[in-house]
Order: C-alpha cells, then structure tokens, then sequence
C-alpha cells in the first residue's frame, strides 16, 4: 500500500435506458468521487444505444433532473431520458375530445 497517495474507493451505480421495446439498467463500478458523465461512459451503453446524445437529452438520478457533471452516490441509478414523442398536454387534450366525440 502507497501511504503517499490517498486511496480512492469505489462505488456501485447503475446506468439506465429504456426504449419502448427494450429497457436496460447496467451495474458499474466507478470511483466514489465519479460523476455522472464518467459512470455513463463506464457502462458502455452508448454504444448498446448509438442514438443517445447526451448533449440534447437529460438526465436524472432516480427521477430526479441532475447535469452530467453531478457526482454519484453509492447505489445511484442514473436515467438518460429520451425527448418526448408528442406534448403530454396536446396528446391529453386529443384523448379528451376523442372521449367526447364517443359519447
């Protein structure tokens, strides 16, 4: 053991992602003082999902909205969102008419 340099410890996270037809949470292991941005580069899922730009999606730490520079916690699950297909409020609203128009 070198006494010169502090040791670093590591900690488990997990990186996750879900598409409509598949949804992967990836375990790694990264050193305690690692952020966001490093355990998603750990985990290898971009290349599983090629269509991740992390420049225009967001991210999370158990739903919660989080930058890539944030730094983890033991257990951490971090969420990369994908953008949104339709307005939540539009596609409510066209429900609600459709349910009108049946009535």
């Amino acid at each position: 053991m070198n006494l010169d340099s502090p040791a670093v410890g590591v900690i488990e996270v997990e990186v996750a992602y879900a598409k409509p037809d598949r949804q992967v949470i990836l375990a790694v292991t990264v050193p305690e003082d690692a952020t966001v941005q490093m355990a998603i580069d750990a985990s290898g899922i971009k290349e599983q999902f090629p269509e991740i730009d992390l420049e225009h999606q967001k991210v999370g730490i158990f739903s919660r909205l989080v930058t890539l520079n944030q730094r983890l916690q033991a257990r951490d699950r971090i969420e990369i969102y994908r953008p949104l297909q339709a307005d939540p409020k539009a596609a409510r609203r066209e429900r609600a008419a459709k349910k009108d128009e049946q009535s």
